[in-house]
């Protein structure tokens, strides 16, 4: 039997996210002056600051459409923010010549009982938990485990000692809902200054959080425009380069920034690194098989098949994220002009 030919070159690279960043820009900037001032018929844009690399290219993005006198930057720190989050959001505004305004939301989300709501649900497995207590959520690795990941409750006293804890579901559904307050609080922010201003609200999502359902309905999931949702995360940080973000916003690690202990995306949802998660996540979209990625990334087959999975799981758990609301009958009576309408924003 004549032995199979040997692969002269690799069929799958990584290299398929690299962009032609001048190319990709001017695209999207072009994209914004249309939309937003075309079809849209406002003056500017609302961009939510978080000090992280989404909203950072996001706004550099939206300064070279407008111009920097068009653009509001909106820090919106709580109690639980990274003071490194509000510092950073600070210095992007900075550089791009921003006007910002500073809004805490904490009085908000105390009179709305975020704090009380998840306070309590910790205290259903956690008793002595309090205010001068910290806390997260954890997943662990998609990489190092076998069935079903749980989220984990990691929590610390006063002294610096911290403990994890396994959630029932109510309760951890519970710590979520009263989290998601902030997202909302946010965006109900970014809405009112946008109707002020007859600006429009820009949304931060890259290609990995909104095909995986990392964000809140009707918070940061909600926007007029998402100028970067069809790139990958790693393509994020292509344009951030091009774009001259700020060195240190480059090289921090992506955070949630939600919960008053330090978290990563990674621990908190993603369970893999982006860059291999946005690997994985685009041969999901053009069917490349898990040997192939395997082979590229210098991992076991059955590991790239977890992260496979993974992604399948969070896109069919996530699907209501992503639902319009549901109507009984035809609504709107110029179907023929709406339907163009949303196909030309797409």
């Amino acid at each position: 039997m004549q032995a199979a030919p040997e692969r002269t070159e690799r069929q799958f690279s990584e290299d398929v996210l690299t962009l032609d960043a001048p190319l990709e820009v001017a695209r999207i900037v072009a994209f914004l002056r249309d939309r937003v001032l075309g079809a849209l018929g406002r003056r500017g844009a609302v961009v939510g600051l978080s000090g992280g690399i989404d909203s950072s290219v996001v706004a550099a993005l939206c300064v070279r459409a407008f111009g920097s006198t068009k653009v509001l930057g909106l820090l919106m720190p709580e109690r639980d923010s990274s003071s490194d989050s509000l510092r950073l959001g600070q210095a992007v505004a900075a550089q791009l010549r921003l006007t910002t305004v500073v809004e805490d939301i904490a009085p908000a989300l105390e009179a709305l009982g975020a704090y009380r709501r998840q306070r309590e649900a910790i205290q259903a497995v956690v008793p002595e938990y309090d205010n001068d207590w910290k806390c997260k959520l954890v997943l662990g690795s998609v990489l190092e485990r076998d069935g079903i990941n749980i989220t984990r409750l990691t929590v610390q006293d006063p002294t610096g000692e911290t403990s994890s804890v396994r959630l029932p579901p109510e309760v951890y559904l519970q710590i979520v809902a009263a989290t998601n307050y902030k997202q909302r609080v946010r965006k109900m922010t970014e809405y009112y200054h946008a109707d002020r201003l007859k600006y429009a609200v820009i949304g931060t999502p890259n290609r990995l959080e909104h095909d995986q359902g990392f964000f809140v309905k009707q918070g940061d999931g909600d926007a007029d425009v998402m100028p970067i949702a069809h790139l990958y995360k790693s393509q994020v940080y292509q344009l951030a380069e091009y774009l001259g973000v700020d060195e240190e916003i480059r090289r921090r690690p992506p955070t949630s920034d939600t919960f008053s202990m330090p978290q990563s995306q990674e621990e908190f949802y993603f369970a893999a690194p982006y860059r291999l998660t946005d690997v994985c996540l685009y041969a999901v979209n053009h069917g490349v098989s898990a040997d192939d990625v395997a082979e590229a990334v210098g991992l076991p087959a059955r590991q790239v098949q977890k992260v496979f999975n993974d992604i399948t799981s969070k896109r069919r758990a996530t699907r209501y994220l992503h639902t319009p609301p549901l109507l009984v009958d035809v609504a709107i009576e110029d179907l023929t002009a709406c339907a163009v309408s949303q196909a030309s924003l797409r």
